[in-house]
């Protein structure tokens, strides 16, 4: 992985980046539920060491808010509220997106596969402390979504309330 791959998702979405590109254990990187810490820019690109591992962006938080806008046609509608991961997970580059959804009134992960093809939503997660519903399509990933322990990889349903959805690697 080259840091220009992650800067193509970058500039292809219109997000900023803070700082460079890094390098992770996935399984700490998934469970960091809050800013990165903004890598040297003038470090060599990002190239995972194994399977365990991730490169990601450290990106700006509120620059999120016009790729949301444009995808979903409702400017305001989502409103980011916790910040958003771009990264390369075993080859794959990734963005996930938490944000308020103003319209329905409960909080959203929305996670984006990029491929040559183009950008597939691969999961879409509405929750609130008295339910979460969710569209998954996560199986041909080495992902899976948490809701309370529960690892979920693909379907289309409704589960128990939460206050907090994480993206993580499976069985981790």
């Amino acid at each position: 992985m080259n840091k220009q791959q992650l800067r193509n998702v970058l500039v292809g979405t219109g997000i900023a980046a803070v700082g460079g590109i890094g390098t992770k254990l996935a399984v700490d990187y998934f469970r960091n539920r809050d800013k990165e810490e903004v890598v040297d820019e003038t470090q060599e690109d990002a190239q995972p060491t194994s399977t365990a591992e991730v490169a990601y962006a450290t990106v700006q938080t509120d620059s999120v808010q016009g790729f949301l806008d444009s995808s979903f046609g409702e400017a305001g509608r989502y409103v980011p509220n916790r910040p958003p991961k771009v990264f390369e997970y075993q080859g794959e580059q990734y963005m996930v997106i938490w944000a308020r959804d103003n319209k329905q009134n409960k909080n959203q992960m929305l996670a984006f596969l990029y491929a040559p093809e183009g950008r597939k939503m691969i999961a879409s997660v509405g929750y609130t402390s008295e339910k979460t519903d969710y569209n998954i399509n996560l199986e041909n990933t080495p992902l899976a979504v948490e809701v309370n322990g529960n690892q979920i990889r693909s379907g289309q349903s409704e589960t128990e309330g939460t206050n907090e959805v994480d993206l993580v690697p499976v069985d981790a």
